[in-house]
């Protein structure tokens, strides 16, 4: 098994308050593992918004077939109430330059779970630097420095990004945002009388209101930062709630948009986790939600995907319960003829308990890696 390295790493930084330590503020820096190959010849960074990766399932493996990895956290590991997407490049900015510093030949970001849209955007700006303000439009200084570009994009297990997520699981049987519990039978995913099976004409309808709750709250986001900052006394932001975003019918009906998966979430029974404490953002600010949950995010993966310029491979997990094969296809068709597409027949979103297909995708990433 590879020795794993602490590397500490200084980041630009953020907004007053951002997180609530006081070293944070202060001395900004991000903590990541490195578990090195034998030689320097090529490197990944695996990175996810706010999960700890430095314990990625990856990291005893890919080491071992010839990839350095670089496990990196961001700034909000464990808490993104606060998360901008641009600050999230940054920090995984830091990672490739301290890879490039180290002598990697080859630098490659694995884009897994929501890491997908991260690396995506990343390197899209980092090919062509776009960003000067926040959605909430807010100036942020990125220089070109901050983001050397990789060589290459390995997608497992991706989502297309949080707005899509937003998207696709929000509750669109909710009446009011205030109201954790009311419900529109209509647009219940949950009442029986509606399936599973749905009818089309019943998804339709849950899919419009999904969309239309969704820019309900994106509207209000704007409005309310409109008022805050038009205050001689008012906040720059505003924390509030989003109740129930397990809601996708693909869950729980296994005919729409069909793979191996079986009939639940990824984290358990759907309808629980629907109205659970915690889930996909619950707890958010206004400048949060437009930069990580709205359709103004930046972190649209395969929109930037068809960015860059770099080769890509893209490997599906066939029982995969959070990314679907119509999300798979929206990376593919970014791709284009730079794509390199693998099915993994029978992958689950972790692949836990699966050591032979983990030993599969450990095989092609390094493979593909190292052939660049």
């Amino acid at each position: 098994m590879s020795e794993r390295e602490l590397v500490v790493l200084d980041v630009k930084p953020g907004g007053a308050m951002e997180s609530q330590s006081g070293l944070m503020q202060k001395w900004p820096r991000i903590y990541c593992a490195l578990a090195p190959a034998a030689d320097r010849k090529a490197a990944a960074i695996v990175v996810h918004p706010t999960s700890n990766f430095m314990g990625h399932y990856l990291m005893p493996h890919l080491p071992a077939a010839g990839v350095s990895l670089l496990g990196l956290n961001t700034r909000y590991v464990g808490n993104d109430t606060m998360l901008l997407f641009e600050r999230v490049i940054q920090d995984l900015g830091a990672g490739v330059r301290y890879l490039r510093d180290e002598g990697y030949e080859r630098i490659v970001l694995l884009g897994n779970s929501g890491g997908a849209s991260t690396v995506a955007l990343y390197q899209a700006e980092a090919e062509n630097l776009t960003i000067a303000e926040t959605p909430a439009g807010d100036p942020i200084e990125i220089d070109p420095d901050d983001l050397p570009p990789a060589d290459g994009i390995a997608l497992f297990g991706a989502h297309p990004g949080r707005g899509h997520i937003m998207a696709a699981w929000i509750d669109a049987s909710v009446i009011a945002e205030d109201d954790p519990l009311g419900v529109d039978p209509a647009l219940d995913i949950y009442n029986p009388e509606h399936g599973p099976p749905y009818a089309p004409d019943f998804v339709a309808r849950v899919r419009a209101a999904q969309r239309a709750r969704v820019e309900r709250i994106t509207a209000r986001a704007h409005a309310r930062l409109r008022y805050l900052r038009g205050r001689e006394d008012g906040p720059r932001d505003e924390a509030f709630l989003v109740y129930r975003t397990m809601a996708d019918p693909r869950v729980t009906d296994l005919t729409l948009d069909p793979n191996d998966r079986p009939p639940e979430s990824i984290w358990g029974e759907p309808k629980a986790i629907n109205y659970g404490a915690n889930n996909v953002g619950r707890f958010t600010t206004l400048t949060s939600w437009l930069s990580q949950w709205s359709p103004e995010s930046r972190a649209d993966g395969p929109a930037c995907l068809a960015r860059t310029s770099v080769p890509v491979l893209n490997l599906e997990f066939s029982a995969d319960s959070a990314v679907f094969p119509g999300d798979i296809k929206l990376w593919s068709d970014a791709a284009g003829s730079r794509e390199a597409y693998h099915r993994i027949a029978g992958a689950t979103h972790y692949m836990d308990g699966q050591p032979e297909l983990l030993a599969q995708v450990v095989e092609l990433i390094s493979g593909w890696a190292r052939g660049l």
